[in-house]
């Protein structure tokens, strides 16, 4: 099994709404020019919304009444370089890779843990990638399942519309979809399904006495934070505030604290 250490940053229809937290308190003027003018066209004009799809920790995940996580830090920097607030809400996988949440202005920016997949480029723009990961798999404790080379009659746990999914269905195996991680591990644990194939670093959170990562597979994964086709302002911006928390250490100090450890040097 592979450590997590071993995964590498590559930072270079209703929903329910539920506050993001941020680190810091964002102001709540619009984002303007050097002239004073809005420069950003936002959804809610001082507010920047973000689509995402929970659980996926440590990327997102509801702790109290807010979502939480990896993701909603890095879009706090970037509502507060905006100089606005930041507004979180959940919405589905399939509505956000599609680019739908985003073309019915439910959101401006997508932040999901959502990887670049050149299917998804004809739908959404993407920022620079600012996380790499491969996928895992997970079984229960005592599984006759140990590798991939074991999964061949199994029925497999997939998050829909995810890579996870593209994986199972092009090694021609027997994949059963669920709307969210959540419900994959409560199938599980429910017997429902024999495996769970997801990103390696979410599954991480799930081990347990009960629940193990037999096998790593590796992929070119990497994330990306989505907004609209075609909004390249917006883009922009997205893409200094990456930059931005790489350079002045931000970045260092949001891995530590949802991963435990300092993220690999590029």
């Amino acid at each position: 099994m592979t450590s997590l250490k071993h995964l590498v940053p590559a930072l270079a229809v209703g929903a329910l709404m539920l506050t993001g937290c941020s680190s810091t308190e964002s102001p709540t003027t619009p984002a303007t020019d050097a002239s004073g003018a809005p420069a950003i066209a936002l959804v809610k004009g001082d507010v920047l919304t973000v689509c995402t799809n929970p659980p996926f920790e440590p990327f997102e995940f509801i702790e109290g009444d807010k979502i939480v996580g990896l993701d909603m830090d890095l879009t706090a920097e970037i509502a507060k370089d905006l100089g606005v607030e930041q507004q979180v809400i959940t919405t589905g996988f399939d509505a956000m890779e599609s680019g739908a949440a985003l073309n019915t202005s439910q959101c401006d920016v997508v932040a999901t843990g959502m990887s670049i997949t050149e299917g998804r480029k004809a739908n959404i723009d993407f920022s620079e990638p600012y996380f790499a990961a491969d996928l895992g798999l997970l079984v229960k404790a005592g599984s006759d399942i140990a590798s991939e080379a074991d999964l061949e009659g199994k029925k497999i746990g997939v998050q829909k519309a995810t890579v996870g999914d593209t994986w199972v269905a092009d090694k021609g195996l027997t994949g059963v979809q669920f709307d969210d991680l959540g419900l994959q591990i409560q199938a599980l644990k429910t017997g429902q399904v024999d495996a769970v194939i997801n990103d390696y670093a979410v599954l991480g959170t799930y081990e347990s006495d009960e629940l193990a990562i037999v096998a790593t597979l590796p992929t070119d994964d990497v994330y990306g934070i989505a907004v609209k086709k075609g909004n390249t302002a917006l883009l922009e911006k997205v893409n200094a505030t990456l930059a931005r928390v790489k350079s002045d250490g931000t970045w260092t100090t949001i891995h530590t604290d949802r991963f435990g450890f300092a993220p690999a040097e590029d």
